[in-house]
């Protein structure tokens, strides 16, 4: 609950708008209302303290007759989990009673790691109006950062302890793959010591950071509600045919990759060729070579700050696997899989190849290619914007 009282939340209605408060009478303008909130996460004058939306207030500050119930309040809180506004701002949304109506104030707190951005562009206020963030006002932004300059990965979960991590999965999997034989059984340091040598632990406590949490929390879900994969089984080659399964998987990175594949290879269909008269090959409509690099390479690059999941649609004809978050770095559009690589998540990257799931960097899509090839499907297709990139995978005609 915020700490302002309703008699003050009047006062703010009542009052005028400024770099902290925003008046709207309803939120039919869905983009305005996403202005404002990243307007205010990135916090241009730094005063440090929460924004505040009020709606279902004129612009002379009476209460307007819009309704407040859960539908709108839940449009309010969308447009935090949508992905449309990155990194996911931090806010509070709640419906209070004045003395002349009910209003839903939206309080947005200043974001750790500005510049905050709605579809791929920066937001501010200045005075009571919101414009886009000037190449000056970016530059002020991003000389706030301090720990959040660490990949997203890397920084620490102060709210979690060690004692959330498997240590069972740490001790037995990851220290021995991760450390030569004889220099971890000469290592007598306690198992925190070693975590932290390992940058799996941040901060001056013992906080994991989020990729620790991702590959080796008792349920990562807790600390990263979209990591997860949405799987689904579509009977025909559009989004609105039945559908035939679905599954959602979670757990640990290396758990869901594996039970990612595993349905992979049962819902691959063979075809039989024949080739002269005794002989009789056997071949898949998606090489599983492919679909395994291509959905590593979703779960490594894609952006954990956001709550959506990656989404794998299997259609009758294809094979669609859509990531959350657009490319990242020097990596663009042209010559997308060509070499060029850069690590929006180092530390995941780091983590999957030290566990066999990435023997190389830098080839997945490259070695997808291959395999498709060679099975005599066509090559992958890739589609991208702000916050998603997509690989459809076409089956072997």
């Amino acid at each position: 609950m915020s700490p302002y009282t309703d008699e003050r939340i009047a006062q703010l209605a009542a009052g005028l708008e400024s770099d902290r408060v925003e008046r709207r009478r309803s939120v039919d303008d869905g983009k305005a209302i996403r202005r404002n909130i990243c307007a205010f996460a990135n916090d241009l004058p730094g005063h440090g303290e929460a924004g505040i939306l009020l709606i279902g207030v004129e612009d002379d500050g009476r209460v307007s007759d819009a309704r407040i119930d859960d539908e709108l309040l839940d449009r309010l809180t969308a447009a935090r989990d949508d992905g449309d506004i990155t990194p996911m701002p931090s806010l509070v949304v709640e419906k209070r009673r004045l003395d002349d109506g009910e209003v839903a104030v939206v309080f947005v707190e200043p974001a750790r790691d500005p510049p905050v951005r709605y579809r791929g562009r920066a937001w501010v206020r200045v005075g009571p109006t919101v414009r886009p963030a000037t190449a000056y006002d970016e530059a002020r932004l991003a000389e706030r950062r301090r720990a959040g300059d660490l990949p997203f990965d890397m920084r620490p979960c102060e709210s979690a302890s060690l004692s959330d991590l498997d240590e069972g999965t740490l001790r037995q999997q990851y220290l021995p793959a991760a450390v030569a034989p004889e220099v971890l059984e000469a290592d007598s340091r306690p198992l925190e010591m070693q975590l932290r040598s390992l940058r799996l632990l941040g901060g001056t406590g013992s906080s994991p950071v989020r990729g620790a949490l991702l590959a080796f929390a008792r349920d990562p879900l807790e600390w990263l509600p979209g990591a997860y994969v949405q799987f689904f089984r579509v009977a025909g080659r559009e989004v609105t045919d039945p559908v035939l399964d679905q599954k959602r998987f979670t757990g640990r990175v290396a758990e869901v990759l594996l039970d990612l594949e595993q349905v992979l290879r049962l819902d691959i269909r063979m075809r039989t060729q024949i080739a002269g008269v005794e002989r009789e090959l056997r071949q898949p409509d998606y090489p599983i070579r492919a679909l395994r690099q291509l959905a590593g390479n979703a779960v490594m690059h894609r952006r954990y700050e956001t709550n959506a999941p990656i989404r794998v649609y299997r259609y009758d004809d294809r094979v669609e696997i859509t990531s959350p978050g657009g490319l990242f770095g020097r990596v663009g559009e042209d010559g997308f899989g060509e070499g060029v690589t850069d690590y929006r998540n180092p530390l995941v990257a780091e983590i999957m190849s030290r566990l066999g799931f990435a023997r190389r960097f830098g080839v997945g899509i490259p070695l997808a290619r291959k395999a498709l090839e060679a099975n005599g499907n066509p090559p992958p297709e890739f589609s991208f914007s702000h916050n998603r990139v997509t690989a459809v995978v076409r089956a072997a005609p």
